[in-house]
């Protein structure tokens, strides 16, 4: 499981501080909040809105040190083994702030939330608040209660838990989407109504609904005017988009990026995570119409064995993955693959992990999400027999890593001598006269420039493979701003 804390830059936190004069006057303390982030993309664009709504309506700045915080936050992720317990190891070291000093608020979101919301509050009675996924908009008014709560009698405090399933009424009460740097994510769906045996989304998250056509647009747009240069479109199933448009039509996710090419300023559109039954042809021919598009696809496939498929309830076949792949790269030849594995998932046995081994040979990934299956209450998966000993599981996981880390550290040592386009995003920590940027495939890129082209797409010719994932090159050609 993914750990972050939400950290704001030096310039973010200032621009937040000088948008609300009072806290300027040294007689009028600064409240702090930390959000810890745990798990996917999903939840760091949940963490950065939660920090905007607080931020709006209470006046939190953001801080990296949990220990200064008036405010902390735990936005949590169950896809991984002993996710819960994980969660109240860190409620009880963040109990120890609440013993120094009782006005520490604490409260605890994400997905763990809302499947074990009342547990929360009975296993760790200090935290003072959980909310789900889809009713994060409420924090300011949870906020509120919490305040009400006390200085009420004992008799009339009320459990702050809203682990509710609105229909995606938060994107309406969310503020304007505010951002530090040239990329942002942008959730255009929310849940999943895939109902895989093995998945937790459904039930934690809720079923598939689309944000509207125009909310999106609307979003992006905003992000271009900040500055933003590359969008990542978000959703559990991102590519089963629909979205009602202004007329009451409907907008596929194919359409949705044709759309979103079109939004001056953006240069770059990537999106995760998707599922190959959505893969449709409209989308295949978006890759060869849109530049913006990048040549990197993550398109899970959790199983290269048709048994473990079906038992996964994923209702496809690896033929219908190969052959999708084979389209795509008809249009794409440079396309970059990755992909989500499941290891020792309930009857795969040798021959079973043996096809998904020989799959991914075939498949020539790119990079992968792998890790050894774990059941998730609640789900039908947790019902399955499962007798493959736990040594054998962590032999086959690191089997599949091996492969993919060689296959991803030759396709950096074959950069060498191409030419790739690179978002320039910063200047290069260790020299001084060198700028970092991204290119398609994910690598960074490091190469001697001016400060003054941060934000701009150039071409670079690489030069030298510094590891896995740095190259290092020379500017060949840099952008025009409008492009």
């Amino acid at each position: 499981m993914t750990v972050q804390t939400f950290v704001p830059s030096i310039s973010r936190a200032t621009e937040i501080a000088s948008s609300q004069p009072d806290l300027a006057r040294t007689d009028v303390p600064v409240k702090r909040l930390y959000i810890e982030t745990q798990g996917c993309q999903m939840n760091e664009y949940d963490s950065s809105r939660m920090a905007d709504l607080l931020g709006d309506s209470h006046g939190y700045v953001l801080t990296s040190d949990p220990g200064e915080a008036d405010v902390l936050l735990m936005n949590t992720c169950s896809i991984r083994e002993k996710a819960q317990e994980k969660v109240f190891s860190e409620l009880g070291r963040w109990r120890k702030f609440k013993e120094a000093n009782p006005n520490v608020i604490i409260g605890v979101g994400g997905c763990v939330a809302s499947q074990e919301g009342e547990v929360i509050q009975k296993r760790a009675s200090y935290v003072d608040m959980v909310f789900g996924p889809q009713t994060l908009h409420r924090l300011p008014q949870l906020l509120d209660q919490h305040q009400e709560n006390k200085a009420a009698p004992k008799s009339q405090k009320i459990s702050l838990i809203d682990i509710s399933f609105p229909d995606i009424e938060k994107f309406d009460f969310l503020p304007e989407p505010k951002v530090d740097g040239y990329k942002a994510f942008v959730s255009i769906m929310e849940g999943c109504s895939k109902y895989c045996s093995f998945c937790v989304v459904p039930y934690t998250r809720g079923e598939e609904v689309s944000r509207p056509l125009d909310d999106v647009l609307a979003e992006i747009v905003s992000l271009t005017e900040q500055g933003v240069r590359e969008v990542t479109l978000l959703g559990q199933n991102v590519n089963g988009y629909r979205g009602e448009t202004f007329d009451g039509d409907i907008c596929n996710f194919a359409q949705l990026l044709r759309l979103v090419s079109e939004i001056p300023g953006i240069g770059r559109i990537r999106y995760t995570t998707s599922h190959p039954l959505e893969f449709s042809d409209d989308l295949i021919a978006a890759y060869a119409d849109l530049p913006q598009l990048v040549s990197h696809l993550h398109l899970p496939v959790q199983s290269g064995s048709n048994a473990v498929l079906a038992a996964m309830k994923r209702n496809h076949t690896i033929d219908v993955y190969i052959d999708k792949i084979a389209r795509l790269r008809q249009v794409r030849p440079d396309m970059h693959l990755s992909s989500d594995f499941i290891i020792g998932f309930p009857g795969e046995g040798d021959t079973e992990f043996a096809e998904t081994l020989q799959f991914i040979k075939d498949l020539d990934f790119d990079h992968s999400y792998s890790f050894i299956y774990s059941k998730r209450p609640g789900t039908p998966a947790s019902e399955l027999p499962d007798d493959t000993p736990e040594d054998v599981k962590k032999v086959r996981l690191s089997q599949v890593k091996d492969v993919i880390k060689r296959s991803s550290i030759d396709k950096t040592n074959a950069m060498l001598g191409q030419t790739v386009r690179v978002l320039i995003e910063k200047p290069s920590d260790r020299h001084h006269d060198m700028l970092i940027g991204s290119a398609d495939n994910t690598r960074l890129v490091q190469f001697v420039g001016d400060s003054s082209w941060i934000g701009r797409f150039a071409e670079i010719k690489i030069t030298q493979i510094r590891s896995m994932n740095l190259v290092e090159g020379e500017l060949l050609n840099l952008e025009a701003l409008s492009s």
